[in-house]
Formats: C-alpha cells, structure tokens, sequence
C-alpha cells in the first residue's frame, strides 16, 4: 500500500465515524485516510440498510470489516472496489462481547491462520489494498513472539498493518475499558517496524497532538489517531500543513462549519435529522469564547422535528475567536 496514503488516519469508530462525521473531517483534511465504522459482512449482505454509502468527496477512504467468513468477506471486498473505497480493513481489534460471538475482532488474534485467509481471499479478488488493524495480543498471548507469529503467518497476503499498542482483555473489561486499562506498549509497535522494515506499520492508541504524531513518525510508517480527532476536530486542520507538509493554510473552524451548510441543506431534502450531522462538530470550537454554548445551543435544538440551518447559524453567532 502507499504508505503516504497511510501516513494519517482518523480511526474507525463505531457510532461516532459514519458518512456524516467522515465528510465534516474531509473539510478539516483533504491528505488524512479517513475509516468507516466497522461494517460487518452480515450487515452487508443480509441487512436492509445500506451499509455501504458515502458520498465521493470523502476520499481516499477505507471501509472496515467485521467479520471472520473468507468467503463473505470477499464478497464484500468486491463490493466495497466497486462503489470506489480505496481500502479494505480487517478489524482483529475490536474486543466487545458482540463482536466475540460473531467471531471476529480482537478474538481473531487467537488464530492467525483465519486471519490470513479470510485476507487473502479479500485481496484475491480486489486490486485495492486490504490491510489489517489489530492489538498487540489478547489476555495471556501478549509476547513479542506471539505478536511476531501472528503477522508472520499474515504478511504474505498484506504489507500493511495497523497496530493499537495495547492487548485485549476478552473477558472482565468492557470495550470502554479495553481503550484505556490495558498499558499501552508503543515500543513493541516500533519494534516491528525494526524488525520487518518491508511491511507497513501504523501506530494507534492513545495520541492526541500533533507533537506525539510527528514522535511516532520517526519510528513507524503511519499514524491513526481516534478520540482525540472526534472529540477536538480541530486537530485534523493541522494535520495537511504539519504532517504531509501542504502549503494549506488552517482553515477557521467557523469557515469549515459554513462549509457545511450545502451539504446539511442537500441531507435535510432527504429527511436527515440535523442532529445527525451536527452531533459530529460539537467539539470544534473547543477552548474559544462561547464553545459551551455552541454545545448546548445544538445539544437543545438540532434534534427538533423541522430543525434546518437556523438553528446552526444561531449557536454560530455565540461563538468568538478573538
């Protein structure tokens, strides 16, 4: 994969990354990779929704998948070329009680060799990458070599792999936990990149500025960045300038919500509660004059039936910058 494609990118997210979040980010980022959340193939394939939709001015972006079928996964890979994403992301990561008895997520990490089927069938199929989000290990399996057996059995079939520098605890911490209880552990990521220096390595867990991005860099190939991205988007408008080095100036957060507005008015013609896209940009104005009340103002206001434009202009107009 290109890795300066993979240089930055805004984590996968469940509730939080869907088309919505995901085109008010491009506004921020035109370089970053932006994720889906994880979409699993059962969704695709058997649900009513559709699962798959965004809008192509979120490119480059990279679908997550959740699911442990080789057969079905490749299926929705080819699906996924088709519409146009840029790149298919396994998810071994996610550690949640649901996603267990799916059998897939982080208790994936347990048996490698599914893994790599379960990839190649994907990447038979695709021109576009398929790559591979995972943690450093899960419950007892946290050595170096259980991690290092583990990319071994798989880097045939991808060269690109994106690592959360925590293990997973299966059992006993909640997902919510699972982000935060386990240490993280960024020398061990860095330490793959050492000793496979072919293969793409990312970094995630735990970052959150600029500073700790352009550490990171020095050891590995790329950077995703999650919670810090949602909840203070501002991040994202340094990320052109001061990671991939574009002469872009960082847009005024109250430009990039006026940027917005085409985009909330096109939604609303198609019955999108205002809500839906404006709960993704309440962190924007973080630490300026009348961000508290930009927040409630929405938080009151954009979920009522008939709620359109006006009500973001009015929680603009409490904002200050100066």
């Amino acid at each position: 994969m290109n890795s300066t494609l993979n240089k930055f990118s805004v984590a996968p997210m469940l509730d939080w990354t869907d088309r919505h979040c995901r085109y008010f980010h491009r506004i921020l980022t035109q370089q970053s990779l932006l994720y889906t959340e994880m979409v699993t193939t059962g969704a695709i394939l058997f649900g009513k929704g559709d699962y798959l939709s965004f809008n192509q001015q979120e490119q480059p972006i990279s679908l997550q998948l959740g699911g442990s079928d080789p057969m079905a996964l490749a299926q929705c890979a080819r699906l996924a070329e088709k519409l146009g994403y840029n790149e298919i992301n396994l998810n071994v990561g996610c550690p949640s009680d649901r996603v267990q008895n799916g059998m897939f997520g982080a208790c994936l990490m347990a048996n490698a060799q599914l893994v790599a089927d379960c990839v190649k069938a994907m990447q038979d199929v695709v021109s576009i990458p398929v790559t591979v989000k995972h943690r450093i290990g899960i419950d007892e399996q946290d050595s170096y070599s259980f991690l290092c057996q583990f990319i071994e059995t798989i880097m045939p079939y991808t060269q690109t792999f994106i690592v959360h520098a925590r293990k997973a605890w299966l059992s006993g911490l909640s997902p919510k936990e699972n982000r935060e209880v386990p240490p993280l552990d960024y020398v061990r990521v860095y330490q793959l990149k050492q000793d496979y220096p072919e293969l793409t390595i990312a970094i995630n867990g735990g970052i959150s500025t600029i500073e700790q991005i352009k550490t990171h860099l020095q050891h590995v190939d790329g950077v995703m960045v999650g919670r810090e991205a949602y909840q203070n988007p501002m991040l994202l408008s340094e990320i052109d300038q001061q990671i991939f080095a574009v002469d872009r100036p960082v847009i005024n957060p109250i430009v990039a919500i006026e940027l917005l507005f085409p985009y909330i008015e096109n939604e609303l013609t198609k019955g999108t509660q205002l809500n839906h896209i404006m709960r993704h940009t309440l962190g924007i104005f973080n630490g300026k004059k009348g961000a508290k009340q930009w927040r409630r103002y929405l938080s009151e206001n954009a979920h009522k039936k008939g709620a359109g434009l006006e009500v973001v202009e009015k929680a603009l107009s409490f904002v200050q910058l100066s």
